[in-house]
């Protein structure tokens, strides 16, 4: 016999008078439910003998046959109403049983167990709460690593694009030379991969690691940018092959091709490593995030390339290393820091079986499109997102237009208008990481549409106030932010992970199709209609894109109730 405690003063039975209470309990239970089957089949065959032994007295025929009948249906009777009664003393048995087992097992606890499941669920409660917003995904190590390595390979992807710009002027553009050939060729070498190998690359990223194709990429494109000082050097002397051409500027296309390719398989790589490292509720608050450092990246890339390339020109020739290097060492290291940070990275994925068939590339691609036919809101998502790119890229067009009319500015400073945009999104990204999951992405879809719509709406009526339009930019990226982030948290979410390269390849495609379209098109727009009428044609086309999202979504809402 166990003591009593001491401290409770409550007696604590041993483990194994509980497991023998247990025991004691259930083989009671057993043998009251084999009495009850005995007593039915003791009923049911004394019923069947009283009909058989004088079946006159009962009413029935004295037909043989008739009798047999009316003796079956007796006993079919008996049994249909003794079995409700044995069912319910055998579930009250089972029954008795449980709470006898709770009991002593809340003995054995000295009375707590109850206290301890509500304390338990109090706890998760309170830790619901306070998992929202950034703090939860800045806690993730491994959102850390992937984000960390963000930072580095879109600060390398900026500063590269000012590495062109500052090769082209000192080594190819000479005298009154007008150096936006140059750059033309130089993004166009960007662009033409993203359009060809964007879908492409989603199918190869399905199947292969997402870890190593985001070290792999960065690796490979900090090799290649180290590699431009020695190239440059060594075809210094080689004459031009095509159309006075220099051989340097070429290996400057070639090299900027081959970055971009790179890139169309590290960008949904990392859209799909996203939900692999953050759970379900947080997606959110990581989008948002992920959204913000992207823009802060785009103002912060531009602004402090040309001087950081300066200071590591400067630095590097102090150390003797060699004049002009310092340039490229500085982005290739950028790309390579990124790299080594995603070797931290784990995903929880399967490898990848080396024994697998290679990937179909048109039957993937087929699939990806069928997935996007079949699931509505994954498709109006990236459809809201391909009018939210194409209406950022107009207004790239039309700032500098704008900038033309404003009194005090000139066309050049048009990215002064721009830098308010990237201003408000990053504002709006970081109040929707933080309080975001209190609403369906629907209704964030819905407002933020319908603001943006507004805040076109003010820029087409106030064209010549500065003030005004520098506040109706930042609300206009601020709006966008609540439509670009829930739109894309959808896709990661309703998209399966064997599905997410293929349809994160589909929409890095149509995005980058839809960057360019209006970057040909806003200008022709602007001058056959007007500045007003094109910002006005914008807005409308804002408020179908979200009226359509939010009808979808809650029309298959009420299907589902």
């Amino acid at each position: 016999m166990q003591p009593f405690d001491l401290d409770t003063k409550t007696y604590t039975p041993s483990a194994s008078r509980i497991s023998s209470s247990s025991s004691t309990t259930a083989n009671q239970a057993a043998n009251r439910s084999n009495n009850l089957q005995s007593t039915s089949k003791h009923l049911s065959g004394k019923k069947q003998f009283s009909s058989e032994e004088n079946p006159a007295s009962q009413g029935y025929a004295s037909d043989p046959a008739t009798l047999e009948e009316k003796s079956g249906n007796s006993e079919k009777g008996d049994l249909q109403a003794i079995a409700p009664q044995h069912n319910e003393r055998a579930t009250s048995a089972a029954t008795k049983l449980e709470q006898s087992e709770n009991s002593n097992i809340v003995a054995a606890t000295g009375g707590s167990g109850n206290n301890l499941h509500n304390s338990e669920a109090s706890s998760d409660a309170d830790e619901d709460k306070q998992e929202l917003g950034f703090l939860p995904v800045l806690r993730n190590r491994n959102f850390l690593s992937l984000w960390s390595g963000q930072v580095f390979s879109q600060l390398a992807d900026k500063v590269y694009l000012v590495l062109m710009i500052a090769i082209i002027s000192t080594r190819f553009q000479t005298g009154e030379q007008s150096i936006s050939g140059w750059v033309s060729a130089i993004m166009m070498a960007f662009t033409i991969p993203a359009v060809l190998f964007g879908s492409v690359a989603g199918v190869f990223v399905d199947r292969w690691s997402k870890k190593a194709v985001l070290v792999s990429t960065n690796l490979l494109r900090g090799i290649l940018v180290l590699s431009i000082p020695f190239l440059l050097w060594l075809t210094q002397d080689w004459k031009p092959l095509v159309a006075s051409l220099p051989v340097g500027f070429g290996i400057l296309l070639g090299l900027s091709f081959l970055i971009s390719t790179l890139t169309q398989f590290f960008a949904p790589a990392e859209q799909a490593a996203i939900p692999l490292v953050v759970r379900r509720e947080h997606l959110l608050s990581a989008n948002s995030l992920y959204t913000t450092t992207m823009m802060a990246l785009v103002v912060v890339g531009f602004a402090v390339g040309e001087p950081l390339l300066a200071l590591a020109d400067v630095f590097t020739s102090g150390l003797g290393i060699g004049v002009g290097m310092g340039r490229e060492l500085v982005v290739g290291s950028s790309y390579a820091i990124a790299g080594v940070l995603l070797l931290l990275l784990k995903t929880g994925e399967k490898l990848p079986d080396p024994e697998k068939e290679p990937p179909h590339v048109w039957q993937d691609l087929r699939d990806g499109l069928r997935y996007l036919k079949q699931n509505h809101r994954v498709r109006n998502a990236l459809i809201q997102l391909v009018i939210l790119f194409s209406i950022f890229a107009a207004l790239a067009v039309l700032a500098v237009r704008l900038a033309e009319i404003i009194p005090g500015l000139k066309s050049s400073q048009f990215g002064f208008l721009l830098a308010a945009g990237g201003v408000g999104i990053a504002a709006g990204a970081t109040l929707l990481g933080q309080y975001g999951q209190r609403f369906s992405h629907a209704q964030l879809s819905l407002c933020g549409s319908f603001g943006v719509a507004a805040s076109l709406v003010c820029l087409s009526m106030f064209t010549k106030q500065l003030w005004v339009e520098l506040v109706a930019i930042a609300l206009l990226g601020g709006f966008a932010s609540l439509v670009a982030i829930p739109m894309q948290t959808t896709i990661q979410k309703e998209t399966p992970p064997e599905m997410r390269g293929k349809v994160f390849g589909l929409q890095n495609n149509v995005i980058n199709i839809a960057l360019s379209l209006p970057l040909a098109l806003a200008g022709v727009a602007e001058t056959f209609i007007g500045l007003q009428a094109v910002f006005l044609s914008l807005a409308a086309i804002a408020i179908a894109g979200g009226v359509l999202t939010w009808y979808i979504c809650r029309t298959e809402t009420q299907t589902v109730n």
